[in-house]
């Protein structure tokens, strides 16, 4: 007897932590702020409404379809819809590319875990100057030993319990880990989201900031259009890629949720319902938190030149340094860092799920043991990760899996 969703609600907040992750808070405001600020916004609806939506409703019906013959993996479900030799192995890349990205986003899930313990031991707050804040990320992360960290060790045994917490929700298997997770911390997520978003809508700019350092000079920045821009195909195209990867369309993720679907859930409010949780999410929590507190006190010009250091520069460096300078600043630092962990356990447990129901499905193997075959690859494959971020590692995968296997 398969596993279901016990609740249509747990099944569609299930979906939506699987979009929601790290993307929509940190890499939807560095794509915004890279092409053209608002008028990569109606591309990105464009593209959502006519491309997004659409292939998730389609991935929510296959997935439904190969469930109802016993199949959680696009491996399996590609063979009965295309009874052709190569289907299988074309499905196999909805199970490898979840895998794969799982190694290196679990470890920089476990950076917010650990931001958020920073914050609220008040350690980080120490080191929330300009200088100090980008040595200090440099340590945890083992690129150099400073007076912050003397190796890679606290952040190792950071990732030790973040990947046991996975471990931990997976085992529980579809309703009683990863909806009982999904209807516990999506609502906090939100809570929390919501919280943080009012708190950036009342800052104030430095008393030395010039003009063009406001909260609505923030908000238009996100939403005031550039007709110019839309000529531009390279904002098509980064829009419609920023539209897949936040619905995780094509990823074989949506193929293995739709699985456990009851006969009767209805694709189309499934799939539409968890879609829009995801944009509020990335839109107006994701689109206004890193942004508008950018340019509050950076202007847009630095917050520009913030989102084109990278996500992670966004996220743990110009990002505190913004909090701490606020009454109560540890409390907002470790919403922060909390809203980053909570999207990227959801989305993580994600990611494994398609392997574990291959092991369970096609090698007939009992869930902890599913779990722990899949705990232990996704361990190992994480080593590299760790210990050669220095070298590109991370990036490398990113980009091979993350991009160039994913289209």
């Amino acid at each position: 007897m398969r596993e279901r969703w016990t609740t249509r609600v747990g099944l569609i907040l299930a979906l939506a932590g699987n979009a929601v992750g790290l993307g929509n808070f940190l890499r939807f405001p560095r794509q915004a702020a890279e092409n053209g600020g608002g008028a990569f916004m109606i591309p990105y609806f464009v593209c959502l409404l006519a491309i997004g939506i659409p292939l998730l409703w389609l991935e929510c019906g296959m997935g439904r379809y190969g469930g109802r013959r016993g199949h959680g993996h696009t491996a399996g479900m590609f063979h009965v819809i295309w009874r052709h030799p190569a289907a299988k192995y074309l499905g196999t890349l909805g199970i490898f590319i979840p895998f794969v990205v799982a190694t290196y986003y679990v470890y920089v899930e476990s950076w917010c875990l650990a931001y958020a313990l920073f914050a609220t031991t008040g350690r980080l707050a120490e080191v929330a100057e300009p200088g100090k804040i980008q040595a200090f990320l440099a340590g945890y992360q083992g690129l150099e030993r400073n007076e912050h960290f003397e190796g890679i060790g606290v952040a190792y045994a950071v990732f030790v319990v973040t990947f046991l917490i996975n471990l931990a929700v997976l085992r529980g298997g579809i309703a009683r880990g990863i909806e009982r997770l999904a209807l516990t911390a999506m609502p906090l997520l939100f809570l929390v989201g919501i919280c943080l978003t009012l708190r950036v809508l009342t800052l104030s700019p430095p008393a030395e900031a010039g003009p063009g350092h406001g909260v609505l000079d923030g908000l238009g920045f996100i939403w005031n259009p550039d007709p110019r821009a839309l000529l531009d195909a390279g904002v098509w195209l980064a829009a419609a890629g920023q539209v897949l990867f936040t619905l995780s369309v094509g990823w074989g993720i949506v193929h293995t949720y739709a699985s456990y679907m009851r006969p009767d859930d209805d694709v189309v409010l499934t799939g539409l319902s968890s879609a829009s949780l995801n944009e509020f999410a990335e839109v107006i929590l994701g689109g206004t938190i890193a942004l508008t507190a950018a340019v509050v006190f950076f202007g847009v010009v630095g917050a520009k030149s913030i989102a084109a250091g990278g996500s992670f520069d966004l996220a743990f460096q110009s990002m505190p340094l913004v909090l701490f300078s606020l009454p109560a600043g540890g409390l907002f630092a470790t919403l922060w860092f909390l809203l980053l962990f909570l999207a990227g356990l959801t989305s993580s447990v994600a990611l494994l799920q398609p392997l574990v129901a291959l092991l369970e499905e096609s090698f007939s193997l009992t869930r902890d043991r599913a779990v722990g075959l899949a705990g232990a690859a996704t361990f190992v494959g994480a080593q590299p990760v760790i210990f050669g971020l220095g070298y590109g590692w991370m990036d490398q995968l990113d980009f091979w899996v993350g991009s160039m296997a994913l289209i």
